[in-house]
């Protein structure tokens, strides 16, 4: 149950709304490479607009780390937006101080215009309340939509909050109730899987959802810790030696609930054009190294995602970006996305494998969060979320 207001819960008729959306999207020479993230924003925008507010869009991009870079500047941005809503999008050079109040003081219902990275300054990150402060002295409401910073408590985030009501965008909601149903109340069997280099980033997660979870499959860098932690001998491949502890603690709680895979697959060196073979999984020869999960494991793993009711996914099974260490990936993602539960995949990588594997549109709901999806999974209250106004 969601319980915070939402943008149906407001009247924004001739208001000016200062929205914070998750514009943070890869430019290539100055063009936006893929915008998954615009298009999640697009409900809220319309949904503003057709109810007659004047939209002040903010957004942090890249790391330009408190100052100034042209290379994360949001005008490309800006500019991708107005073809897609099909209308003028005006952009102001600075998301405080002269620019942006002149841009915001010009602004009519109906209109929309994208301020500058927030993230140039320096303030943005400390959840400065000065900058916090002038940003809201912009518009008359707040709403943010940005779930992929929800956990952080920034000034565009949590900050403005202190000086305007602030409700949640449709996007924000949608991810909440997705995520949240998961962690209060998954509907059974319930899977996780897990993958992705470390351990450490996932161990508050693991630990949750060994609680809610009938089962918790773990690929990718991740397994190679665990099968230390077991005693085996793992050549080359990449381990977290510092959470080896962690890793034969987790395995002695999880009884098991926790599953490794069965084989892999090993290659002579971290290159797609390196030799491989695939092997049960037991002692490794030096001069090896895992780099994906085996055949077997991929069937294995099928198997009990296929009589879930609820999957949550996040990380890859193995280093997917080479072809040749890809297929437990894509064997995982085609799993996933042929359940008939409720599938929710989470993640940088897991997602850009589902987009990949042409599957998204089986999925019931991909978050466009990765730290925030894993710290929501951890049972964790996200700060740019607990700001907003209780119903």
């Amino acid at each position: 149950m969601f319980s915070k207001k939402t943008i149906r819960d407001i009247d924004a008729k001739g208001k000016k709304v200062l929205v914070r959306v998750d514009f943070n999207v890869p430019l290539k020479d100055g063009v936006v490479g893929d915008d998954t993230r615009i298009q999640a924003a697009l409900p809220t925008i319309k949904y503003l607009l057709d109810q007659g507010a004047a939209l002040i869009l903010c957004s942090h991009l890249g790391r330009p780390k408190g100052e100034v870079n042209e290379k994360y500047s949001m005008k490309p941005v800006a500019e991708h937006l107005s073809k897609v809503l099909g209308m003028k999008v005006a952009f102001a050079t600075d998301c405080i101080g002269p620019a942006a109040e002149a841009a915001a003081k010009e602004l009519k219902a109906g209109e929309v215009l994208l301020l500058e990275n927030t993230r140039f300054h320096a303030g943005e990150e400390k959840n400065d309340l000065d900058m916090a402060k002038q940003m809201a002295s912009l518009a008359d409401l707040f709403v943010n939509d940005a779930f992929g910073t929800a956990h952080r408590a920034h000034a565009s985030t949590e900050g403005v909050t202190h000086f305007l009501p602030g409700v949640a965008g449709f996007l924000l909601e949608k991810e909440i109730k997705y995520l949240g149903q998961v962690v209060s109340d998954p509907k059974k069997p319930f899977v996780a899987i897990m993958g992705g280099a470390k351990i450490s980033d996932k161990i508050g997660v693991i630990k949750n959802l060994l609680v809610k979870a009938d089962s918790i499959l773990i690929g990718g860098g991740m397994a190679n810790t665990f099968f230390k932690a077991q005693g085996y001998p793992v050549a080359d491949s990449l381990v977290e030696d510092e959470a080896l502890e962690t890793a034969t603690a987790l395995l002695k709680e999880a009884g098991t609930k926790l599953r490794l895979p069965v084989d892999v697959v090993l290659a002579d060196k971290f290159d797609n054009e390196a030799d491989t073979k695939i092997v049960m999984v037991g002692p490794i020869e030096d001069g090896w190294r895992i780099l994906d999960i085996g055949p077997e494991t991929i069937q294995s793993f099928g198997k009990v995602i296929e009589g879930a009711e609820t999957v949550v996914w996040n990380g890859p099974m193995g280093v997917f970006e080479m072809p040749k260490f890809a297929e437990g990936t894509f064997g995982v993602a085609k799993a996933v996305a042929a359940c008939k539960g409720t599938t929710i995949v989470g993640g940088g990588d897991s997602v850009a494998a589902i987009q990949q594997s042409g599957l998204a549109d089986q999925i019931t709901h991909i978050s466009t969060g990765g730290g925030a999806s894993l710290e929501m999974l951890e049972g964790l209250e996200l700060p740019g979320v607990a700001a907003l106004q209780d119903k």
